[in-house]
């Protein structure tokens, strides 16, 4: 997943942590004195030293895991109506895995298939080939290529993203709900994009591997926050955009390999746009059947979340120096037009047209306003966004400040 954003709103979690020694002994960080004020024990409880059946009557939950699924679907959501819609188009979901979702194995197409085999015979020809072909990919290229990579890197934070859409997650890690079974699907497949291109990168001889290597540990540290709020809805919009916006970047970076002479770079990029595409539909699928049943819920949301603008995970990368990376990063893909500002809001129109809000009616009045205002948002980025490149190519011309990017051993673009 690439991504080009906005801005991202922290927000802190409090968590409390009960110490202990062994089962039932009482923990010493408290005070040994009887308070009769209050009738609880503090003790901490080890599972290893008692029976499951002893375990459950102490704590309440066995370690059982179709037991532990029940709990969990019992407890109360922030937002009950959102899950019961979600709940109620479920096979979709498992339609989507086995119709979208590519199979697994040998079946599916793996990074080793776009690059040589070290195990072969000839193998040194094959790396001194891609070598050669990637010689004439200029700095300014390699160091989107490098964003790119370092975002789909990302991917644990990706995933636990989606166990936060509430109705979707996937409490035991093995459920076999539908949604869970898309959610470990698609991570199973955004996870090759991120192992071919950097073995690729590795290949190539031409970027610094471990200035990399850093900027994606800050990175899955750091996190993001894509304000969906566990709410399902935000969720599948914020998707259904991200996903496009990764098909445009990755197709993008694809044609200028191409316009430079290297060609596996070009077939891989090509290759990873296609997954984007087919994820990109699942999502956009997701959010049509979510307007059939509650098309109201849905325009608030989007109407909130487009005014918060998308905010993309990558804008917290940093490679432990420069505090401006992904300003950085992202000023050269909009040079590039990799991914500029005009494609955010030709994403925006084509989520207008895919759900066709357009000509939706049936609406209550704050939807309906929510409606008229998104349906606006396309025509009115596109025309802040042509005013501002004219402002910045302006500039260009004038002079462009350089910047030195620690991925290509410090060399400026």
């Amino acid at each position: 997943m690439v991504f080009v954003g906005q801005q991202t709103v922290a927000s802190l979690v409090a968590s409390s942590v009960v110490v202990g020694v062994s089962a039932f002994q009482s923990s010493p960080i408290f005070s040994t004195t009887v308070t009769p004020r209050s009738s609880s024990l503090k003790v901490a409880v080890d599972p290893t030293v008692v029976t499951k059946t002893e375990y459950a009557d102490i704590c309440g939950v066995s370690f059982n895991n179709e037991d532990m699924g029940k709990r969990l679907e019992r407890t109360s959501f922030l937002y009950p109506k959102h899950v019961e819609v979600i709940e109620d188009f479920a096979e979709v979901a498992n339609e989507a895995v086995d119709q979208i979702l590519l199979e697994t194995g040998e079946h599916a197409w793996q990074p080793q298939d776009y690059l040589p085999d070290l195990s072969k015979d000839g193998w040194m020809e094959e790396v001194r080939e891609l070598r050669e072909m990637s010689k004439g990919v200029p700095d300014d290229v390699m160091v989107v290529l490098v964003g790119d990579m370092v975002t789909e890197e990302a991917l644990p934070t990706y995933q636990t993203l989606l166990n936060t859409f509430e109705g979707c997650d996937d409490p035991t890690g093995t459920t076999d709900s539908a949604w869970a079974r898309w959610s470990r699907g698609w991570t199973s497949e955004e996870n090759r994009h991120g192992d071919l291109l950097n073995k690729y990168l590795y290949l190539t001889g031409k970027t610094d591997m471990r200035a990399i290597e850093v900027t994606i540990q800050h990175l899955i540290t750091s996190g993001f926050n894509p304000k969906a709020r566990k709410d399902p809805y935000r969720g599948f919009l914020y998707t259904s955009f991200q996903e496009r916006a990764t098909k445009v970047s990755h197709g993008n970076v694809g044609k200028l390999a191409r316009q430079h002479g290297d060609a596996n770079l070009q077939r891989i990029c090509a290759k990873i746009a296609g997954d984007e595409g087919r994820h990109e539909k699942a999502y956009q699928l997701f959010v049509s059947e979510i307007l059939k049943r509650d098309p109201n819920g849905l325009m608030m949301e989007l109407g909130d979340l487009m005014r918060e603008q998308i905010v993309m995970p990558a804008e917290l990368m940093t490679d432990g120096a420069d505090k401006h990376l992904y300003e950085n990063f992202s000023a050269v893909a909009q040079r590039l037009n990799v991914y500029t500002a005009i494609d955010y809001a030709e994403i925006l129109k084509h989520l207008v047209k895919t759900w066709d809000l357009e000509t939706l009616d049936g609406l209550d009045g704050p939807a309906e306003k929510e409606r008229e205002y998104i349906c606006k948002l396309p025509e009115r980025y596109t025309k802040l966004a042509e005013r501002s490149m004219n402002k910045k190519k302006k500039a260009t011309e004038d002079e462009v400040t350089a910047k030195a990017f620690s991925w290509i051993h410090g060399r400026q673009v």
